[in-house]
């Protein structure tokens, strides 16, 4: 059953969709607000989120936004009456999914749901990774060695992930600050400094895993 959080501040709106998305065999959790949705979505992730932009206390970019900081791969679909341009754009931007424009037919949502959640699960299969004698789960995010784990931190899974998908080349240290603190200060360096040494020390049992770091350029992960 499909897991989704449905974010709409008109009341009959929502029960509608909410009874047509139920009847079709989806599991809803309904919220009215964006800060409640941001909650809602910490507490238990959803296989796929269906967001209103306007919305009070938070309006549906800023929870899109909330959510990518957390998670990079749970389906995002905007559901709206703002059809400008410019607020598609900007709802790709901060990592929509899909953009329905207000009226729809619910059968359109559903083909759009499920089409989404069928390609995040294939994603998701492959979201497992062996590094050296270590198997790290980005959707757990878990590191694993026979039968020890560390639970990673959303940060610490993706920065090793980046590291690993590009073993034996340079990551520069400005693409990931980039992407994952959106600044690059001397103190957003100083907190990738700090990353880097915790996920030395998870893989400092596998000898044959090292991360060099490359002066005032990057990091790079090797395994001999």
């Amino acid at each position: 059953m499909v897991d989704v959080l449905y974010v709409e501040d008109e009341t009959s709106l929502a029960l509608i969709v909410s009874d047509s998305l139920e009847a079709h065999g989806f599991q809803v959790v309904h919220k009215q607000n964006g800060r409640d949705a941001v909650i809602a979505f910490k507490h238990k992730k959803p296989d796929i989120v269906v967001l209103d932009i306007m919305m009070p206390m938070m309006d549906g970019f800023s929870v899109a936004q909330e959510i990518r900081k957390v998670d990079l791969h749970t389906p995002i679909i905007f559901l709206t009456a703002m059809t400008q341009t410019e607020d598609v754009v900007k709802g790709f931007h901060l990592g929509a999914n899909d953009y329905v424009r207000k009226p729809f037919k619910i059968e359109e949502l559903i083909v759009r749901i499920e089409a989404l959640t069928k390609k995040a699960n294939i994603v998701q299969a492959q979201k497992q990774y062996q590094i050296g004698h270590f198997t790290l789960d980005t959707i757990k995010s878990t590191l694993s060695l026979g039968n020890e784990q560390e639970k990673l931190s959303f940060r610490e899974v993706e920065l090793l992930r980046r590291l690993y998908e590009h073993k034996d080349e340079v990551v520069p240290r400005e693409e990931i600050i980039r992407a994952y603190w959106n600044d690059d200060t001397y103190f957003t360096g100083r907190s990738l400094d700090v990353f880097i040494s915790r996920i030395r020390k998870y893989l400092s049992k596998d000898e044959r895993i090292k991360i060099t770091n490359i002066r005032s350029i990057g990091y790079m992960l090797t395994i001999d």
